[in-house]
């Protein structure tokens, strides 16, 4: 295969850094909130919107990702660091470098194996206004044949007596498409995302939350570099240039116990839609426990299925306006294990509350109507690892 015919980076890699980015702006009220119901045990079972009445605390984090599976593999640092400014506002910055080699199923059937790296900058700010969080954040991110910039904009407010906190969210990006040795193609991607939340404490031991999120996308939402199939042969990808999708998200934490025993319980459900006539369900369930001193350990464990869209094919048997081979939008099912294991240092670093953390994730894809080079239906297994050295100053 020539250069230029290389496939499209796969999805997972990047969606490890663009997650990697969120997590320098999350976690903010309700994870204090659970640290004083759950004290030391939900640390990291609770992701969430920035929410309102308390500063995140100044911190600094060094992060490992490892992600290998589907023949792409992307390894690479990233650093973040926050600082508050009276009391009132909150800094943070971080910077993301993601090193990929690309040999998967697209690439093996359609171009030739790449390597290449990216790099991402996040930019964050919290204001502190009464019993309200503001965070604005801004993203960027480049890569040889693709750049995406973003930003951000959250409110979250607490109502009755801090029982309740009601959330706001809107995300503005723009992406900038090329395609490798070929300088004439150029091509851009608009998004927009809105997002609502809704925060509720049920008892000194039980919190609930419900989310909504809105998506519409517009411009070239496809890969210069994917190939559908029609009748036999290679074809060039068409898919629409719009695309709105919609999602809800219901999660529930629950602790039980005490003392040495005390244990955090996670369930979540997550169901997405769009006018691509795709649809997916997600559910989660998780659990935290100390098992000695120092030592947090948790388990999740995560189900995801997917319908396909209206014009994906393996193999279309008829001409029509749009086509895709993208397995991404085919239908597949995946299961995920994941372990995870948080050290919080003692004697003369305890009093920078520094804590070790590390995440290893086991994944799992089965593909319904997509196949491999022999023709049987394609699957494939993904490791993740993340390790995080964080610190207070």
């Amino acid at each position: 295969m020539q250069p230029a015919q290389r496939a499209r980076r796969s999805p997972p890699a990047r969606a490890l850094l663009l997650g990697l980015a969120a997590l320098a702006r999350r976690a903010r009220w309700l994870r204090r909130l659970l640290q004083h119901l759950l004290p030391g045990l939900v640390p990291s079972l609770v992701a969430t919107q920035a929410g309102a009445a308390t500063l995140p605390e100044d911190r600094s984090e060094l992060v490992y990702h490892y992600y290998d599976g589907g023949g792409v593999r992307a390894t690479g640092p990233a650093l973040l660091v926050r600082k508050s400014i009276a009391d009132k506002v909150s800094l943070s910055a971080g910077y993301y470098v993601d090193a990929v080699s690309n040999a998967s199923i697209d690439v093996v059937t359609t171009a030739s194996p790449f390597k290449e790296t990216r790099k991402a900058v996040d930019l964050g700010a919290d204001w502190l206004v009464r019993d309200s969080l503001v965070s604005f954040g801004l993203y960027s991110s480049s890569e040889p044949d693709y750049d995406a910039k973003a930003v951000s904009l959250d409110v979250a407010h607490e109502v009755f007596g801090a029982m309740t906190t009601v959330s706001l969210g809107f995300t503005r990006a723009s992406d900038e498409v090329r395609k490798a040795y070929e300088p004439a193609f150029q091509d851009v991607a608009k998004h927009w995302q809105y997002r609502f939340g809704l925060t509720q404490i049920l008892s000194p031991r039980w919190i609930t939350s419900a989310n909504f999120e809105a998506i519409s996308d517009a411009g070239y939402l496809g890969s210069p570099y994917r190939a559908a199939r029609v009748f036999g042969a290679a074809v060039p990808e068409r898919v629409p240039r719009t695309r709105s999708s919609r999602a809800v998200k219901f999660r529930s934490i629950y602790d039980y116990g005490d003392g040495p025993t005390r244990t955090a319980l996670k369930a979540e459900y997550r169901y997405f839609w769009d006018n691509w006539d795709i649809t997916a369900h997600t559910a989660e369930f998780g659990a935290a426990r100390y098992v000695a001193p120092g030592w947090l350990a948790e388990a999740s464990w995560r189900f995801h299925s997917q319908g396909r869209a209206l014009f994906y094919s393996d193999n279309a048997l008829s001409e029509t306006l749009y086509v895709s081979r993208n397995r991404q939008i085919g239908s597949f099912k995946s299961n995920a294990v994941a372990a995870k294991a948080t050290y919080t240092f003692g004697g003369a670093w305890a009093r920078f509350d520094t804590k070790f953390t590390g995440v290893l994730e086991r994944k799992q894809f089965k593909f319904s109507d997509f196949t491999d080079a022999s023709g049987g239906l394609y699957s494939h297994n993904a490791t993740v690892l993340q390790l995080l050295l964080s610190a207070r100053f």
